[in-house]
């Protein structure tokens, strides 16, 4: 349990998509002048990545990695299919993206036509793909794990698009400058983001405090010290005497 906890919260937070590795910014900055479009958006890519990363997550586990084959047979122990995952992962992510994109146009047109082209570049947007890539570098270890990566890694990408959402249409009517009206203060608004959204990487979800030592390696560290102290005056003793019989 405590597992499942730290990958979700370092998901959103300290490994966010759009924050700690810049992934899917270019529909994060289209995409965000709504909140409404955003949320849309943002909704999207939370189930695209939580059916696609445990889908290549069983890909990868049964079929592409060096000896993932031997269920076949112990002949097939020594094939390697990973030069595959590119277009595995891909051929996935865009199945999935037109189930989106035909459930959307289904029943919600107007979401639909406010997000234009960039519901089917999701197929292309790399933090999609991104989240695949990850959870296979990462190796995680199982189907429930892997599942709740893509679903934390959604939220993430969904928190920031819909953070910058909510503030460039208060910004609209602020007094920008106009140099950085647009996506000059966008950018500004990111990067700052950016930085509180770092912040949260000092968070302990774990227990990674170093164990107290006993009484016994405590006497003992202090008789180590004496002796090394003991050491180190007579060797300086010695060069004492050298130096004055010269």
């Amino acid at each position: 349990m405590l597992e499942h906890l730290e990958l979700f919260f370092k998901s959103i937070f300290i490994d966010n998509m759009v924050f700690a590795v810049f992934l899917g910014m270019c529909s994060y900055l289209a995409v965000s002048k709504k909140v409404s479009t955003a949320v849309g958006l943002g909704a999207a890519v939370i189930f695209v990545l939580a059916v696609t990363v445990p889908l290549n997550w069983l890909l990868d586990q049964y079929l592409l990695r060096d000896g993932a084959l031997v269920w076949l047979g112990p002949e097939y122990a020594d094939y390697n299919l990973s030069f595959l995952s590119f277009i595995l992962f891909i051929a996935t992510i865009a199945t999935m993206v037109q189930l989106v994109e035909i459930v959307v146009e289904k029943f919600s047109p107007a979401l639909y036509n406010s997000l234009g082209i960039f519901l089917p570049l999701i197929a292309v947007n790399c933090a999609i793909l991104g989240g695949s890539l990850f959870m296979q570098a990462r190796e995680i270890p199982s189907l429930g794990l892997a599942f709740n990566y893509g679903v934390s890694s959604g939220i993430g990408w969904f928190l920031a698009i819909l953070a910058i959402a909510a503030i460039r249409e208060k910004i609209r009517y602020s007094n920008v400058p106009a140099p950085l009206r647009g996506l000059g203060i966008t950018f500004i608004i990111t990067g700052l983001m950016g930085i509180g959204f770092q912040s949260f990487g000092g968070m302990l979800t774990g227990d990674n405090e170093a164990p107290e030592p006993t009484e016994n390696t405590t006497v003992e560290s202090i008789e180590e010290k004496e002796i090394e102290k003991e050491i180190e005056n007579e060797e300086k003793a010695v060069s004492y005497n050298d130096v004055v019989n010269k």
